[in-house]
């Protein structure tokens, strides 16, 4: 295993002052750490994005209707999103999984079809899923990266959509760690602020319907299809040693579940930018993250992950290509 002396040796010899590349360096030993190597490579890089329909989309919860979540896969695969453009950008290779639209997709080669239902039940009234479904969406998660680890990808992000699923994120981060609901909620696609209020009311009173607040049941209550299978998804990458790139508000709340029932997936994981929803913030705190990027985005699909990739990246290049005080013959610091 190679130490963490030895990796810190090797940036400190580069040609630079020590920590003059700050949180880059940081991020570079990160990666020297996650795959026990003083020569690390990222290797067919991924961004998952996983689709399911929320059954308190319809109480009022959302600026947009339901059937966007369903014209917005429509869109990914027809390549016209942002996620598209990030991910050509920068070399990624998407995939987008129904793990729950309310949408019959027909014809749709190039979708990964794994839909557990016709998106969640309404958790104003009872849970939003059952435990089989659950577990349906752990393995869709843990099938997802099983296929694309056959490409030998080391790296993969993990993206949504969902309407109505910021409602989802804002209760699992309020019971798992128990924030005030009003500091949680944020106003998503951009409710007005009268909007928001009704949010609020609305999540106050779906809050009572279970006390059991551990974590699978507080995914099972208030979760949605894509949330659950992200959380699987990244269980399975961390066993399989992948870097995990976390994207914004409600891919980071599928973390908090997934990192509470697989606590070593904290040490793969990276965190690529902080979104404007209000509670994505509080809940980086609490996890003690600090993300790359915070450029006052809140669109989800994973684009976070797109756009810090190209820095990830250049950690990696560092360390493998940057000359050593020896190698260029530069005096160093006396």
């Amino acid at each position: 295993m190679i130490s963490t002396k030895s990796i810190q040796r090797k940036i400190d010899f580069k040609t630079k002052p020590i920590g003059a590349l700050g949180d880059l360096e940081v991020l570079g030993a990160r990666i020297c750490e996650i795959q026990d190597t003083l020569h690390p490579k990222l290797t067919n890089p991924h961004i998952i994005v996983f689709a399911g329909d929320h059954g308190i989309a319809n109480s009022g919860v959302s600026a947009y209707p339901q059937e966007v979540t369903y014209q917005m896969v429509m869109n990914f695969l027809q390549g016209g999103a942002a996620i598209n453009v990030f991910c050509k950008q920068n070399n990624i290779e998407l995939v987008v999984v129904d793990a729950g639209v309310n949408h019959d997709f027909k014809n749709c080669d190039n979708l990964i079809h794994q839909k557990v239902g016709f998106g969640t039940k309404s958790f104003l009234e009872e849970s939003a899923m059952t435990a089989l479904e659950l577990e349906k969406c752990f393995s869709v998660g843990n099938h997802t990266i099983h296929e694309i680890q056959k490409s030998n990808s080391n790296i993969v992000g993990f993206g949504e959509m969902g309407i109505g699923n910021t409602s989802s994120a804002s209760m699992i981060m309020h019971k798992l760690l128990g924030l005030k609901l009003e500091d949680c909620v944020g106003k998503g696609t951009g409710l007005t602020d009268e909007q928001l209020q009704v949010k609020i009311s609305l999540l106050k009173q779906a809050s009572k319907i279970s006390s059991d607040d551990s974590p699978q049941e507080v995914l099972r209550n208030y979760g949605g299809f894509e949330i659950a299978s992200i959380v699987g998804a990244m269980i399975t990458a961390a066993e399989n040693k992948m870097i995990v790139m976390v994207d914004g508000f409600i891919v980071t709340a599928a973390y908090l579940i997934a990192q509470k029932l697989y606590p070593n997936l904290q040490k793969f994981a990276v965190f690529c930018h902080q979104s404007e929803e209000q509670g994505h913030q509080l809940l980086l705190e609490s996890l003690n993250a600090s993300p790359i990027l915070k450029l006052n985005m809140k669109l989800g699909e994973g684009t976070g992950c797109a756009l810090a990739y190209p820095i990830i990246k250049g950690a990696v290049s560092f360390i493998n290509e940057m000359a050593s005080f020896e190698s260029a013959s530069v005096s160093q610091k006396n």
